[in-house]
């Protein structure tokens, strides 16, 4: 494989970028060698700068659900570039994109664009604040909310220890509003929150993470946690950046029947473009300002060419049959790594929510929290990537990262992903 021009240029990229790369995980840090540097997508493959071609399954961290240039996407961006890029004032798209989101989620009466999840969730939590009047967050183990310094954390020594910052540069006075417990594991919500509700303004949950790689939320855990927040008037965030119209229109919510008091939303609501959103009970949404007294800005927030790809990709999910689709070309990829896992006696799963998967190379039986995922064989999975990667697919770079089916994944690709995962798995096996 020539990787000689992608050597090259992130050799350049490191002298001028921190790392070479303008997010982490595109270092190919976690699992060794020199990241692609792409030239073009188009449909479910993109391409290096060498020419090679490759069959995506990162599909820009589950944004591109209709795969890469989507031609009715595109054609509706050149339109909305002719008309200018950014004005900074109020325009009628907005409004469209926002009714067409509380169509999907009726939990979220009201809705806030902004340009980022790390900005949805961010201003979700600042919202819940100044709603209750109380300081503290609830957060999960595992769970990746965007980069706020108060969300960059990990979990103390004891069941009710604050937790530490897990990053540099963030103080400790920072995180020691933020609790960071098990996923899954109602029991310690309930003996954490019992003892110190006064105090927390909210919990915020993926109800199916993508950040630990692909793991479901236990209905009774989510369910629990509903009950916990009405209970105490707590507002129960849900972070839906990844899930949200990925495993169906309305989000995972739609699909376990839990309603939050807040959502945050991201990725496909842009098309491929950068945005966020985050809404919820009218009630709670009424106190940012201007109306109330939680600020929250953003000069790009609602983007005209953001909004109008995001318009356009909703609408063409929202037709029939899509996420059947999505569905089955998912589950026939899976079934297919299962029968190769399991024909060749390897150490390894596959957990599927909807269109989005994950195989975790691990002795264990099952992978419903962030505990037993870190048990996964990193080495195994990392040279599983980079025997895919030479036959031409690409999974993301990191064992504890979602991997995403597109409506332009055909079944060509998914038989080719298919056999090349029994290559990658039987040299693995030797």
């Amino acid at each position: 494989m020539d990787r000689g021009l992608n050597k090259q240029l992130f050799d350049r990229a490191r002298e001028c970028i921190p790392g070479g790369v303008n997010s982490p995980v595109r270092a190919f840090k976690a699992v060794g060698g020199v990241p692609l540097f792409i030239e073009k997508g188009k449909g479910a493959k993109i391409y290096d700068v060498a020419g090679k071609g490759y069959i995506d399954y990162c599909m820009s961290w589950g944004a591109l659900i209709l795969g890469h240039a989507h031609p009715e996407v595109i054609e509706r961006v050149r339109e909305a570039v002719g008309k200018g890029t950014s004005f900074g004032a109020p325009t009628k798209l907005e409004t469209e994109l926002v009714e067409e989101i509380r169509r999907a989620f009726p939990s979220m009466e009201m809705v806030r664009l902004v340009n980022s999840g790390t900005e949805a969730c961010m201003s979700a939590i600042r919202l819940a604040r100044g709603y209750t009047r109380r300081t503290k967050v609830v957060k999960f183990s595992g769970a990746y909310h965007g980069h706020a310094d108060y969300l960059l954390v990990q979990a103390g020594s004891g069941a009710t220890t604050l937790a530490r910052p897990d990053s540099a540069g963030v103080p400790a006075d920072f995180t020691r509003h933020t609790f960071v417990l098990p996923y899954n594991n109602l029991e310690m919500a309930e003996e954490v929150v019992k003892k110190q509700h006064e105090s927390i303004a909210c919990i915020i949950v993926e109800p199916i993470s993508g950040n630990m790689g692909v793991v479901k939320a236990k209905e009774e855990f989510l369910r629990g946690l509903r009950e916990i927040c009405h209970r105490y008037g707590i507002v129960l965030i849900f972070d839906e950046v990844i899930t949200g119209f990925r495993v169906s229109y309305g989000g995972a919510q739609e699909i376990y029947g839990v309603k939050p008091d807040l959502t945050c939303l991201g990725k496909i609501i842009g098309g491929g473009f950068p945005i966020g959103a985050f809404g919820g009970k009218r009630e709670i949404m009424e106190n940012l300002a201007p109306r109330g007294a939680v600020y929250q800005a953003g000069t790009l927030s609602g983007n005209p060419v953001s909004v109008t790809a995001g318009l356009a990709t909703l609408r063409i999910l929202s037709r029939e049959k899509a996420y059947s689709i999505l569905k089955k070309r998912a589950e026939r990829l899976v079934q297919g790594i299962r029968e190769h896992i399991g024909k060749l006696e390897i150490d390894a799963l596959v957990n599927q929510a909807g269109s989005m998967f994950t195989v975790f190379f691990t002795r264990e039986k099952e992978v419903c929290d962030y505990e037993t995922a870190l048990r996964s064989n990193t080495e195994h999975y990392a040279r599983f990537f980079h025997q895919m990667l030479a036959e031409g697919v690409y999974f993301p770079p990191s064992q504890f990262e979602a991997s995403f089916v597109s409506l332009a994944h055909g079944e060509e690709d998914i038989e080719k992903t298919i056999g090349v995962s029994l290559v990658a798995l039987e040299r693995l096996k030797n």
